[in-house]
């Protein structure tokens, strides 16, 4: 949102990082995929303005429309998938259809469909650069003036007469009027700090890198299985900006039920055995492949009860969240800066209603419901 301000004229803005550099973090680790195929309207629209500014922006951001294949095991799944291309539909995605066995099975050769019923298919949906996208974002800020400090740490906010005035770091005490809280993972521990309870949990979340000893299908797209998450796309090195593949690379995860809130983000071995598990069940190409252990890894999802960004104000005067995207951060980024430099300098944002976003819906109970996350 400090690209957004900027471009507002809102110059006087200092972005700091715990991260010794840009992508340090969860970003540098993300699987890299864009897609409108969501159940909520708020995410849909959100997804409609991203992947459109992306695909706009002068900033190459490396977007590849491959598409995001969903596929159904049995009818109530079927019914889910064609129910949200009505609501898509609806709203304005293109290019999003309900598919046939068959055609799951032209898109995707190598998955194992005797219990597939049928998918869908997004046809704007794809892959981007997580860190062209970010980078993006800070280069054009910094063009206007904007500050970025890395390796600084915030350790708490300062609040007098219910309003923010510093915020504490480990490299000393930042005076402020306006804080926005986009610390992903660490959020919660930092709002704590100001009096506010932030409901989102930090959940290690791991990919694994394999090679095959043959090519991947052409034009292979993210390929999700919508009952158990288990997912996977052609492998995109981001960190190196000079590597290549030849095609036969590919990476592979799923959402770990047994995976606790934590900040652990260290690879961990035994998640190997339990992906190659899945992967042998859909695909034998899958299990047939060879793992690259140095390119697995595992980054943080900023985790709210409803799989929901938290964005907006609070009761705190010039604090403002934009956190707990849990795993639609890079997607989202567009929307959500441009939604919340609106919040901060005209009360609210009108290009896009994002209220049903408000911290406020944790106390009221109306909870958003998105069962396509993975």
């Amino acid at each position: 949102m400090a690209y957004h301000l900027a471009e507002r004229g809102e110059t006087d803005v200092l972005v700091i990082d715990r991260g010794e550099g840009p992508g340090a973090g969860s970003t540098g680790r993300a699987t890299g995929g864009v897609r409108a195929q969501f159940e909520t309207d708020i995410n849909i629209r959100m997804s409609l303005y991203s992947i459109d500014f992306i695909s706009k922006w002068d900033v190459d951001c490396e977007y590849d429309p491959k598409g995001y294949l969903f596929f159904a095991t049995d009818g109530l799944q079927m019914d889910y998938l064609r129910s949200n291309v009505e609501r898509q539909t609806e709203l304005g995605v293109k290019g999003v259809e309900v598919l046939s066995v068959e055609d799951v099975r032209r898109i995707c050769p190598i998955l194992e469909c005797d219990d597939i019923l049928g998918g869908t298919f997004g046809a704007s949906d794809g892959f981007v650069n997580p860190l062209k996208i970010m980078g993006g974002f800070a280069d054009g800020a910094r063009s206007e003036g904007v500050r970025f400090e890395y390796g600084v740490a915030a350790q708490g906010l300062e609040v007098e007469g219910g309003r923010v005035t510093a915020v504490v770091t480990d490299k000393g005490r930042i005076e402020c009027e306006r804080v926005v809280l986009a610390a992903g993972a660490w959020a919660r521990e930092l709002a704590a700090t100001a009096g506010v309870t932030l409901p989102v949990e930090p959940q290690r979340r791991q990919i694994v890198w394999a090679r095959s000893s043959e090519p991947l299908p052409r034009n292979l797209p993210m390929v999700i299985d919508i009952g158990t998450g288990f997912h996977f796309r052609p492998a995109k090195d981001f960190t190196d900006p000079f590597s290549s593949t030849d095609g036969s690379e590919v990476l592979f995860a799923y959402p770990d039920s047994e995976e606790g809130s934590s900040y652990v983000t260290d690879f961990d071995e035994t998640f190997i055995s339990k992906v190659y598990e899945r992967a042998a069940l859909r695909s034998s190409f899958l299990a047939s492949t060879s793992v690259v252990r140095g390119k697995c890894r595992a980054g943080l999802y900023e985790n709210t009860p409803d799989h929901h960004a938290i964005l907006g104000g609070c009761e705190i005067e010039g604090l403002y969240f934009a956190t707990g995207f849990s795993g639609h951060g890079v997607m989202h980024s567009p929307a959500t800066g441009r939604a919340l430099s609106e919040i901060i300098l005209d009360g609210e944002s009108s290009f896009l209603d994002v209220s049903c976003l408000s911290i406020e819906r944790f106390k009221t109970g109306n909870l958003l419901r998105e069962t396509a996350f993975i």
